[in-house]
């Protein structure tokens, strides 16, 4: 005779999980993976890193960094401490007055990726937004100068360009010069980091990993960081669950690497700096 929850017998236990914005989840039934934008009338609304969006109900039916939740709306109270009490953002600046949407200014951010743009967002998201800042993606970085040249940059206009593995020698490099000698480039402030991928701007300790594996020249670098990690590796949307976790693993500034964080500042204040030098 069977006992009693012989149904339940190796399957993973569901918890609760109280929904916060940004939160990274996975719905198991269909496999959409998006950060929360919000929830309301027992819906919340996801939105994947390609901009779709979509809504699911509120529950049992989600993936979590590979875990079984039930998602559940903040009661009214936590809602409440939690946004009178947050006194720093996820850059470590601290919390003003509440103010209504800022126009956007002229001057932009760009960076390489989708990658890139997610992890700005989620650490810096709320000091662009009051500053009016709009970060926008490249897809590489090969057609920079012409782009800078469509801009046209100036005073007031100023560009911002943050690029992966901007090392002395490198082909990022010698775009990043031609940049600068090209017309108004005294208006565009490229810089980067040495890393290879924005992914290696994580500490890897956040991933309970002892450090980024090492991955040879010419191989991919994320497949074989993933391969190496023993993540699923074979198709495209492998990576981009791998990002997904990554990024979920992500809460502050703290969580990278301290030479990301000052190039990003760099690139704020820089933009930034003929709009301020007015008010």
């Amino acid at each position: 005779m069977l006992r009693p929850g012989w149904q339940q017998q190796g399957r993973k236990k569901t918890t609760d999980h109280v929904l916060s914005a940004g939160l990274v989840v996975e719905d198991a039934a269909s496999g959409f993976v998006g950060a929360v934008l919000r929830w309301e009338n027992a819906i919340v609304v996801l939105e994947d890193r390609r901009g779709k969006v979509r809504s699911f109900p509120l529950g049992a039916g989600f993936l979590l960094e590979g875990q079984p939740v039930a998602l559940r709306a903040p009661s009214r109270s936590t809602a409440a401490r939690a946004s009178s009490g947050a006194t720093h953002t996820a850059s470590g600046s601290r919390v003003g007055p509440k103010q209504g949407a800022r126009v956007a200014l002229p001057s932009r951010i760009y960076v390489e990726g989708r990658h890139d743009a997610e992890l700005v967002e989620k650490i810096w998201g709320d000091d662009l937004r009051h500053v009016g800042v709009v970060v926008e993606f490249l897809g590489g970085i090969d057609d920079l100068p012409s782009l800078v040249e469509q801009f046209g940059p100036e005073k007031g206009r100023r560009l911002g360009v943050l690029v992966d593995h901007l090392v002395p020698g490198s082909k990022e490099s010698r775009i990043a010069e031609e940049v600068a000698r090209g017309r108004g480039g005294g208006f565009v402030m490229v810089t980067g980091h040495r890393f290879i991928d924005i992914w290696e701007a994580v500490r890897p300790e956040r991933l309970d990993i002892p450090a980024w594996p090492t991955v040879p020249r010419g191989e991919d670098w994320k497949k074989g960081v993933c391969a190496r990690l023993g993540w699923p590796h074979a198709e495209q949307a492998d990576t981009a669950r791998a990002w997904q976790h990554i990024l979920s693993r992500v809460r502050s500034w703290n969580d990278l690497d301290p030479r990301l964080n000052t190039e990003v500042e760099k690139l704020i204040d820089f933009v930034t700096q003929d709009h301020l030098a007015e008010e």
